[in-house]
């Protein structure tokens, strides 16, 4: 029984990892024969975080930090047992979070 479509949502903080998952999965589904749109960029979440450099004096004095979250979506169509499969047996970078949903 195949389903119609797979939407595979990435997440990571380093950009270079994330499109190289998404350029793996991209290899594994065309090569298992299903169509595919994306990767699509999605905006990136940019979170600052503002820190006093000393606890008790000199509150001017401050540091700055931020964190980006990447995001990348990836539909499939056409999904049968062996996307499925090459999907599961899939080599990903560490720092990609992966969430696939029907």
């Amino acid at each position: 029984m195949a389903r119609q479509k797979l939407r595979v949502r990435l997440k990571s903080y380093d950009y270079r990892l994330i499109d190289e998952a998404a350029g793996k999965i991209i290899e594994a589904v065309v090569t298992s024969g299903a169509k595919i749109v994306g990767p699509v960029p999605l905006p990136t979440r940019r979170r600052l975080f503002v820190v006093t450099k000393s606890p008790h004096t000199d509150k001017d004095a401050r540091d700055h930090f931020e964190l980006l979250t990447h995001k990348r979506v990836i539909d499939i169509y056409n999904v049968n047992a062996r996307v499925l499969d090459s999907l599961q047996h899939l080599e990903l970078p560490a720092g990609v979070q992966v969430e696939i949903k029907t």
